[in-house]
This record gives C-alpha cells, sequence and structure tokens, in this order.
C-alpha cells in the first residue's frame, strides 16, 4: 500500500506539473521539432537574370559583391549627412535588431497565445532606451539640459523616472502570468532581456563613441566591414582548411588573410582620416547655433610625428625613421581585434542560429540575411571601442567640468576657486602677488 500511494503521489506531481506550465525539456523538444526556417530567395529579379547562367557559388558571389557595394556607398552618403543622422540609424539598425531576434524566440518557442508577450518586449525595449539616451542627453547637452526648465526637471529626475517605468513593466509582467504557460513565460521575459542587454547596451556604446569623434566610429566599424570582406574573398579563393565547426564555410586562409590585410587598411584609413578636423575633432552641440559641431584644435594623438624603425625591421624596409600619427598605433590594435575577435561575434551569431535550425536572422538583405548578420560582429567591437577609449585615451573634459561649476551656487563657486587658488599657489604656478592682487 505504502508503494502504491508513493506511485500515486508522484503522478499527481507530474499532472501538477503539467497543469502549471510546461517543462523544459517540453519547451526544448518543440523547439527542436520544428523544422528549419529555409527563407525564400529574395534576390532581386534584375540580378536573378542577370546571373542566371552562373553556378550557385559564382552567382552568390557577385549577388553578395553588388549588394556589399551597395551598403558601402549608403555608408558615404550617411557620413556625409553627419553625426546627427548617424545616430538616427544607430537608433533604427537598434530596433530592427532587436525585432529579429525577439521574432525569432516568439517562432520557435510557437509563442503565439502568449499574453501581452509582444507589448511587452517593446516596453522594455522603450524603458531601456530612454534610459541610456536620457543619460546621453544629460552628459553631452548639459547647458541646453539646464537651460529649459523642462529638461532640467526631467534630468534631475531621470533616474527615478527610468526606474519607475521599468518597474511599470515587472508589475505587468507578473499580472500577465497564466497558469498553463508559467514557464515559458519566463523562458521569454529572460530572453526579452538578453536581446536588450546585447543589442541595446551595445548600440548605446556605439553612440559614446561616435561623440568622441568620428573616426573612433569609422575606422572600426570599416575594420569589420574590411575583415568580413576580405576573409571571405580569401576564403572564396584560396579557402581549403576549414576554421570552426560552427561555420563550416570559414577556413583559415579566410581568417588569416582577412587578418592582414583588415591592418594594412586600418593603418591607410587612419592616415587619410587624421588629417581632418572633421573626422578628429569630438561631436560637440554648440548652444549658440543649436547645432552639433566638430571643430577642434587636433590633439597630439592626430599630428605627425617620427618614429625611430627598429633594427630589425630597418635591414628589411630601408628606413630608419618613419613619420606617422599616433592614432595610427592605436588603429592597429583595432584593426586586430576587429580581424582576430570580432569574427568570435559571427560564430557566437552562427552558433544561435545553429540551435534554433535557422538559417539566418531574417532576410531583409538579399544574400546578406538580416541586419542583426551584418551586425553581429559590430557591437562587440563597439564595446571593445568604448572600454579602450576609457582606458588608454580619454583623460578628464575640462569643458564638462566647467559646465557642471557653473550649476553651483555661488557659494559652492567661491570654495571652489578658492581652494584651486590655493593648490595653485602652492605649486607655484601663481606668485604671492598674483594673489593678493
Amino acid at each position: 500500500s505504502t508503494r502504491n500511494h508513493v506511485i500515486s503521489t508522484k503522478q499527481e506531481s507530474e499532472s501538477e506539473a503539467k497543469v502549471d506550465g510546461e517543462t523544459a525539456s517540453d519547451s526544448e523538444s518543440r523547439a527542436e521539432a520544428s523544422p528549419p526556417l529555409i527563407p525564400a530567395d529574395d534576390t532581386p529579379e534584375v540580378l536573378n537574370r542577370a546571373f542566371s547562367s552562373l553556378s550557385s557559388r559564382w552567382k552568390n558571389w557577385w549577388v553578395r559583391g553588388i549588394l556589399t557595394l551597395a551598403m558601402i556607398a549608403f555608408f558615404f552618403v550617411i557620413i556625409y549627412l553627419g553625426p546627427l543622422v548617424l545616430m538616427i540609424i544607430v537608433m533604427c539598425v537598434q530596433i530592427k535588431c532587436f525585432h529579429e531576434i525577439i521574432t525569432i524566440g516568439y517562432n520557435v518557442y510557437h509563442s503565439y497565445d502568449l499574453p501581452w508577450f509582444r507589448t511587452l518586449s517593446w516596453y522594455f525595449l522603450l524603458c531601456v532606451n530612454y534610459f541610456f539616451y536620457g543619460e546621453t542627453v544629460t552628459d553631452y547637452f548639459f547647458t541646453l539640459v539646464q537651460r529649459e526648465e523642462p529638461l532640467r526637471i526631467l534630468s534631475k529626475y531621470h533616474r527615478f523616472i527610468s526606474f519607475t517605468l521599468y518597474l511599470t513593466g515587472f508589475c505587468m509582467f507578473v499580472l500577465s502570468l497564466v497558469k498553463k504557460h508559467y514557464r515559458l513565460q519566463f523562458y521569454m521575459f529572460g530572453w526579452t532581456h538578453v536581446t536588450l542587454l546585447i543589442v541595446v547596451t551595445q548600440s548605446h556604446l556605439v553612440i559614446h563613441n561616435l561623440f568622441e569623434g568620428m573616426i573612433w566610429f569609422i575606422v572600426p566599424i570599416s575594420c569589420v566591414i574590411c575583415n568580413d570582406i576580405m576573409a571571405y574573398m580569401f576564403g572564396f579563393f584560396f579557402g581549403r582548411t576549414p576554421l570552426i565547426k560552427l561555420s563550416p564555410k570559414k577556413t583559415w586562409e579566410g581568417f588569416i588573410g582577412g587578418f592582414f590585410a583588415t591592418v594594412v587598411f586600418g593603418l591607410l584609413l587612419s592616415y587619410v582620416m587624421s588629417g581632418y578636423r572633421c573626422f578628429v575633432c569630438p561631436v560637440e552641440y554648440n548652444n549658440d547655433t543649436n547645432s552639433f559641431t566638430v571643430d577642434c584644435e587636433p590633439s597630439d594623438l592626430f599630428r605627425l610625428q617620427e618614429y625611430v624603425i627598429p633594427g630589425v625591421i630597418q635591414s628589411i624596409i630601408g628606413w630608419k625613421i618613419v613619420r606617422m600619427y599616433p592614432f595610427q598605433i592605436h588603429s592597429i590594435a583595432l584593426s586586430t581585434f576587429a580581424s582576430l575577435i570580432g569574427p568570435f561575434g559571427g560564430f557566437f551569431a552562427s552558433g544561435f542560429k545553429r540551435a534554433f535550425k535557422i538559417k539566418d536572422f531574417a532576410n531583409t538583405i538579399p544574400g546578406h540575411g538580416g541586419i542583426m548578420d551584418r551586425f553581429d560582429c559590430q557591437y562587440l567591437m563597439a564595446t571593445f571601442v568604448n572600454v579602450y577609449i576609457a582606458s588608454f585615451i580619454r583623460g578628464p573634459n575640462p569643458s564638462k567640468l566647467i559646465q557642471q561649476f557653473l550649476t553651483l551656487r555661488p557659494d559652492q563657486q567661491l570654495h571652489i576657486f578658492n581652494t584651486l587658488k590655493s593648490h595653485l599657489t602652492d605649486k607655484g604656478m601663481l606668485t604671492a602677488a598674483a594673489e593678493d592682487e
């Protein structure tokens, strides 16, 4: 009788688990049972007709090449239009990438009948963007924010407002929980937050890099693009040795060839861009003209200097001294990361797609897949550039200190002034006579 009681209790607990929500194995098996999502051929008809006589390998090569040139041309156009347009494009790319990843979760886990799933996903996207962009506005448009009373109030209570918005979404999620979908709803809650971490946080870092100077935005992105193209070219013509199982088409020949080509490209591009103030100056907001300005006196990082070449290399190239910009040395670090570590962002995306049996994140760009397929390496690169600038480049910003100083009360300003004057006098930078005056 005891044995029968144990069996019946076990059966009851199993039935309750099924009623309360799907088990992990149920969800995983359902995802595994889903057939691979094979996108339809979305190649433009004009290209299909033009390359109809070619094999599928060469047809794909030409289609990818033509559309890559089109995307590069579009990249040049948005650079020409200025930093404001670049920020808008970054926002649009972020939204599209978020949509692609959320849609995959929606389809793979058959979340069609989950209450409020999509609404809450987009609401959390809005909350996180409000927080990050609010922080950026407060940081880089400090004078404008202090000048306008509504903006000043929003800036003062920005973090509290952001937390309240997020807390509202959190409570909405808890209230939307349905007994038979508990576990699946928490899966999708986690899916949404990981997507926000990957997409929104790193796109915010892209904008921070842009404010440091357009060269910190253009060179890293261009290095990733160059590595992607050159690795494909070297792999297409010389590839023989598979690189990684996650991405069978990647080869060691393409990986190594892409590395050397990207380092050379980074040096050349950095040399050209370092000579233009519009690229090297930080992007700042001019309160007088209510517009962005990129005019400044270039720092030492963007002034030509002479470097003595090591003796071993002198015997090979015959040069003793080379004139180059210090930024070119930093570009070697950027291009090395873009070609050696950046591809792991692509490998990560490949593993993600294989886990859910999909070929591409979407079919937005014929021959290339979705927007996320093109930006899987870019987000990783943006994080590295932001960390690199904070660690090796950025120093105290006098203009920001002055802006904050001017918002203090008069007694606080006077206290700081006297403290600074005493400090400079003690260091001998101000004479006692000047202090008396």
